[in-house]
């Protein structure tokens, strides 16, 4: 299932080239709106996941890096083993893999993970989402390609039958 790894590099590249354009072209933290609910905005992220460890001290960062190496690495050698016919699972781990050296390629770079992606949620009356934490495309494919394992997991039925 290697072919899956095309995937993974459109993931990787559209991620990157996303993160080069809004680090030319936006100043940190000044928002440009999109949409009504949808701003970019150019925001660091040195922490995980909705900044978990940000203020670590930097220890954080080979941390996150070597974390995602070895997920990639797991991940990879899990999509080489799979039949031809677990083509749901394929795209899953491929979203993942390309978002996991996505952003390990800017902890690797720069210290932190650049996110630009500002959605604020008026249906959730909560100020800790609005707005939602920024994320960015490696983060969203991450998301998808977890969602589609999820989904695949929960709906393959590999009982044996007796």
């Amino acid at each position: 299932m290697k072919q899956w790894l095309w995937l993974s590099f459109v993931v990787l590249a559209l991620d990157q080239a996303s993160k080069w354009l809004i680090l030319t072209t936006l100043a940190p933290f000044e928002p440009l709106a999109l949409l009504p609910n949808v701003n970019f905005t150019l925001m660091f992220n040195s922490g995980a996941a909705f900044s978990f460890l940000a203020d670590a001290g930097g220890w954080q960062r080979w941390l996150f890096a070597a974390l995602a190496l070895v997920v990639s690495g797991i991940l990879t050698i899990w999509l080489l083993r799979l039949k031809p016919s677990e083509r749901w699972l394929a795209a899953g781990l491929a979203l993942l893999i390309g978002g996991a050296i996505g952003n390990l390629i800017d902890r690797v770079l720069f210290g932190h993970v650049v996110d630009f992606i500002q959605v604020y949620l008026p249906v959730i009356p909560l100020a800790l989402f609005n707005p939602w934490p920024a994320f960015n495309l490696a983060d969203s494919a991450i998301t998808l390609g977890v969602t589609i394992l999820l989904i695949v997991t929960l709906t393959t039925n590999d009982m044996p039958s007796r």
